[in-house]
């Protein structure tokens, strides 16, 4: 046979709606209750709970239990890169309210992509690493200069550490909405959590958007040499 057949097992588990919704939400890189997830899937917890089941099956989707709580988490990062790229080739949802509208402009301004910022600050900001000759682009990979790793270590990131991590170090992941590659890996990780720590950006609740504060305007300007 020339193709693996169990890639029709994934593509089913990607083709219910509320399954799809969820994994979506679960983009943010957070560990979520079935309830939340019901509530962002507007479906009932139990109808949730048999969908998440399916999820943790198909090893898409990763459950911890604390008492008698169960968290639900994407398995990792490959499938949070997997799931961008299906939105990056997905149709645009049909905005049928004002806050959904509002949501989404959000989304597209600046969001979590798993565990890294993506949207056009995102792709903005890596766009200014590789300008500054901070990041170089070869084969769907950042490279970090030797300019780079200074740059970087002065910011306040421990490279060693990050590159200790057993993941992709710094991979390109194509934005579903500015259609461009932004900035992954742990690299991108420990870039969004340095932000998130300096008070430069903050969660907006319920979604997976990146609120810019006034300090991060300032930061960004200052050390990125973007107006946000």
């Amino acid at each position: 046979m020339g193709i693996n057949p169990n890639m029709a097992e994934i593509a089913s588990l990607l083709g219910e709606t509320s399954r799809a919704t969820m994994l979506a939400s679960m983009m943010d890189g957070r560990f979520h209750t079935a309830s939340e997830l019901a509530y962002m899937a507007a479906i009932k917890p139990q109808t949730a709970s048999f969908h998440l089941a399916k999820l943790v099956e198909g090893k898409l989707v990763k459950v911890e239990k604390q008492g008698r709580h169960r968290y639900f988490q994407l398995a990792d990062e490959e499938i949070a890169h997997l799931l961008e790229s299906f939105l990056a080739i997905s149709p645009p949802p049909e905005v049928r309210s004002l806050k959904q509208s509002s949501q989404m402009k959000l989304l597209q301004g600046a969001r979590t992509c798993y565990d890294h910022l993506a949207g056009k600050l995102g792709v903005q900001l890596t766009d200014s690493l590789i300008n500054a000759g901070y990041l170089k682009l070869e084969e769907k990979q950042f490279l970090i200069t030797s300019e780079g790793a200074q740059f970087f270590t002065d910011f306040g990131l421990d490279l060693d550490d990050l590159k200790r991590k057993r993941r992709s170090f710094s991979h390109a992941c194509l934005d579903w909405s500015e259609r461009r590659y932004h900035l992954a890996g742990a690299l991108g990780q420990g870039m969004l959590t340095h932000f998130l720590s300096l008070g430069w950006v903050t969660r907006v609740p319920s979604i997976r958007a990146i609120k810019v504060t006034e300090k991060g305007r300032a930061g960004f300007k200052e050390v990125f040499q973007l107006d946000v």
